[in-house]
């Protein structure tokens, strides 16, 4: 089947476009910088927008809903809002879940929705530097990574005791709005 010269035009418009697309996607979901909430899940430390913060709470039990998945711990009454509780060690694949005095829910505001995250604990607030946030990791298609939009590199230290913390940061509202969440609309 030959393809004409206009077919050809054609097929080559779509594929710059497609390649446009995924360069305008890249660039929306690639780390910004400012100011990230940092904390730990397992022996990783993760960075997410500040912004999308809306408080930080110790852990309470949650009332758990039926036939959810288990990342999904339940639900907890926040002042009048009822407010899904992700544990984010089982979402991501943590090796343990386990809950402790540093265990802490992250309260995010997502899209209009308020939802908590549970975390093995809190670090601190860091301002990123341009210079300080490097392009998240390509992986092969097996591995989702495509809530990873950066590694920001933190020098810690002075001198000859100098060394650099990494920080897994990731596009926490595209996460909790995925699909196989099922808690926001898209």
């Amino acid at each position: 089947m030959e393809m004409t010269v206009e077919g050809s035009r054609i097929a080559q418009h779509e594929a710059q476009r497609a390649v446009s697309a995924a360069a305008a996607s890249a660039a929306r979901h690639s780390a910004r910088p400012g100011e990230y909430l940092t904390f730990r899940l397992g022996s990783e430390e993760y960075g997410i927008d500040i912004l999308r913060v809306q408080e930080i709470r110790s852990y309470e039990q949650p009332t758990r809903i039926a036939n959810a998945p288990a990342f999904l711990k339940g639900v907890v009454n926040l002042r009048g809002v009822i407010v899904p509780i992700i544990d984010l060690r089982l979402k991501l694949g943590c090796d343990s879940a386990e809950y402790n005095t540093f265990t802490v829910v992250v309260v995010l505001n997502v899209r209009g929705r308020v939802v908590g995250a549970v975390v093995d604990s809190v670090s601190d607030v860091l301002e990123l530097r341009k210079e300080e946030i490097k392009p998240s990791p390509e992986l092969n298609s097996s591995v989702d990574a495509s809530y990873i939009t950066g590694i920001g590199t933190v020098k810690t230290g002075q001198g000859d005791s100098e060394s650099e913390r990494m920080l897994i940061l990731m596009d926490i509202e595209g996460l909790m709005s995925s699909a196989d969440m099922g808690l926001i609309n898209s």
